[in-house]
């Protein structure tokens, strides 16, 4: 695997990052990057959900097919 250099800037901001957190430069870089692919997750699901809701057809079969569903949220809560 080849080796990637990074940036003086992000190196600095890794190495005051560690420090005030104890943390690995490598530590800090995986939650960073973990953060990162969580956040584009979000914003595309945030989209594909827009995007159902803007459609009014689609919108009103995602709402027909939760009240179908919402029936089973009581099953078995009685015994």
């Amino acid at each position: 695997m080849p080796v990637t250099r990074i940036s003086e800037q992000v190196l600095k901001m890794l190495k005051e990052i560690a420090s005030l957190t104890g943390e690995s430069r490598q530590e800090i870089l995986l939650k960073a990057l973990d953060a990162y692919k969580r956040q584009r997750f979000l914003e595309q699901a945030n989209a594909a959900f827009a995007a159902l809701k803007a459609d009014r057809q689609e919108w009103k079969i995602e709402q027909e097919e939760r009240k179908a569903w919402d029936v089973t949220l009581n099953d078995d809560l009685d015994k």
